[in-house]
């Protein structure tokens, strides 16, 4: 087995604020994770963590960009460097957010190795970029678009790497039906498969989760996954809990499935608010989500006894 480095990366500085003056919570994922005893769970080496720089976005205004582009560009890099040797090393990273926009630096890291693809566990498809919306501006709701050369280029081409992912190297799961992007991922090659696609895929979901992941012309692939993914009836505490998403069960399954490769070569969760936790309930749920899935042989719920 590769050894698993957990590092944190907590970065909001992709998600608008949640209220005037106030900042997104996701900053508290990686702690409230390891609060979950994670590190000792999954039998980790301290990967430590990657320090993001102070959310403030001044006098920013609609049709200004994306926000925060300049840190987030920084912020990448620092990410990418750490994400890099790790991988060259042969160790698997598992990346605790923050928001979607760490992707980036993942990401950038595996563009600097070599060709990877993305499995993208994630309620939405953070496909908006300037030529579907009106304006773009929070990261988080961007960075597939961005990661596949769609956008500013201080973010979409960072050390002359544009794009860091190429869309048939992309495949994205957990999006709700009524997604309006879904169709213009289509249009690109990204494959998609809607939640309720998933839960109809029964016995077959190992290979159609694998399908042009494991035998794809690639180096290996990176797994991103956002905790809105899940329905919100179990997961609340994100920024956008849109009805329809996967139960713990399923997403246990297909996490399963796609970690099971030995192509896959970290992993990264994101979008966690623990602000909208109080009982803590929901880091439990990822934290015994994420010990099943890396150690293949344990339920949600089960780790949370051990």
């Amino acid at each position: 087995m590769r050894r698993l480095v957990l590092l944190d990366a907590p970065s909001n500085l992709g998600l608008r604020p949640p209220a005037e003056g106030a900042v997104p919570g996701c900053y508290k994922l990686a702690g409230a994770l390891r609060e979950q005893r994670l590190l000792a769970r999954l039998s980790a080496a301290e990967g430590g963590v990657v320090v993001p720089p102070r959310y403030h976005r001044g006098d920013w205004r609609p049709g200004d960009g994306v926000f925060h582009a300049e840190a987030i560009a920084d912020y990448s890099r620092r990410l990418a460097d750490r994400v890099e040797g790790h991988v060259r090393a042969g160790e698997f990273p598992v990346v605790l957010g923050g928001d979607c926009s760490i992707q980036l630096g993942c990401s950038l890291a595996l563009r600097r190795i070599g060709r990877f693809g993305l499995a993208a566990v994630d309620g939405s498809a953070d496909f908006r970029h300037p030529g579907n919306a009106e304006h773009v501006g929070a990261a988080g709701g961007e960075e597939l678009a961005l990661a596949t050369g769609r956008g500013q280029r201080d973010l979409t081409d960072m050390e002359g790497l544009r794009p860091y992912l190429r869309e048939e190297d992309v495949r994205v799961f957990g999006i709700r039906a009524y997604d309006t992007e879904r169709a213009e991922l289509a249009e690109a090659g990204i494959v998609a498969a809607t939640a309720d696609e998933i839960r109809g895929w029964g016995a077959e979901l190992p290979a159609r989760a694998r399908s042009g992941l494991a035998d794809a012309p690639t180096d290996g692939f990176w797994l991103h996954l956002d905790a809105d993914v899940l329905d919100p009836t179990v997961m609340p505490a994100v920024d956008a809990p849109d009805p329809g998403g996967l139960l713990p069960d399923e997403l246990a399954a297909l996490l399963g499935a796609l970690l099971a490769s030995p192509r896959c070569v970290g992993l990264n969760l994101t979008i966690y608010d623990p602000d909208l936790d109080p009982d803590g309930s929901g880091a439990a749920l990822l934290a015994d989500l994420l010990v099943g899935a890396l150690s293949g042989d344990a339920a949600p719920g089960d780790a949370l006894n051990a």
